[in-house]
């Protein structure tokens, strides 16, 4: 009798997950499979991830690691303190007096557009973070069933050296048994060495 591979599927499910083929969720199936199979479920998810970004995303990701670096903040410290040096030493003649209008309008435009795609980013972070977790979790259940098949193996060797051993046993005692008759049989007629 051959197994198909839908009976191990379901004898999996029942022994390591405590579940009935039905009630088996899509992952707990594609992990049973690939345990069954012994196929590898490794997977670099940051470059599956990445794979499927856009340019946009893309755009996203870098400017908000350039805005969250010091190369930034260095910049943009130099940049702010040329613009309020220069319009300072021009004075009547700057294009931005103090209390410097213009710049504060640069400023807020600058965070208006820097924080959507910051939040974008983030939310790529977290789409990102989300689908790792999901591959640790299918890793940590391959591994679990992996553990308990090597368990069950164990077991079933166990059993066979104790089968085994318990035979050997009943062998040497049937071999004593017939001695000892042999040499009782042998000492009431009297016979010696």
């Amino acid at each position: 009798m051959t197994d198909t591979s839908s009976d191990k599927l379901i004898r999996a499910a029942e022994r390591f997950l405590g579940k009935g083929e039905r009630a088996l969720t899509d992952l707990e199936r594609e992990v049973l499979e690939q345990a069954i199979g012994k196929k590898a479920l490794a997977l670099d998810t940051s470059a599956v991830f990445d794979e499927k970004s856009t340019f946009g995303q893309r755009l996203a990701d870098a400017v908000a690691s350039f805005g969250g670096s010091w190369s930034f903040l260095i910049g943009f410290g130099a940049v702010l303190a040329a613009w309020v040096g220069g319009n300072l030493v021009l004075a009547q003649s700057a294009p931005d007096p103090y209390p410097f209008i213009f710049l504060n309008l640069l400023l807020s435009m600058l965070a208006a557009v820097q924080a959507p795609i910051i939040m974008m980013s983030q939310n790529r972070q977290a789409a990102k973070d989300r689908l790792v977790t999901s591959h640790d979790y299918e890793c940590n259940l391959k591994a679990e069933i992996e553990i308990m098949a090597l368990h069950d193996k164990v077991d079933q060797l166990r059993n066979d050296d104790l089968k085994h051993l318990i035979a050997k046993q009943q062998e040497q005692i049937e071999l004593l048994t017939k001695l000892v008759e042999t040499h009782v049989a042998k000492a009431g007629t009297g016979e010696s060495k």
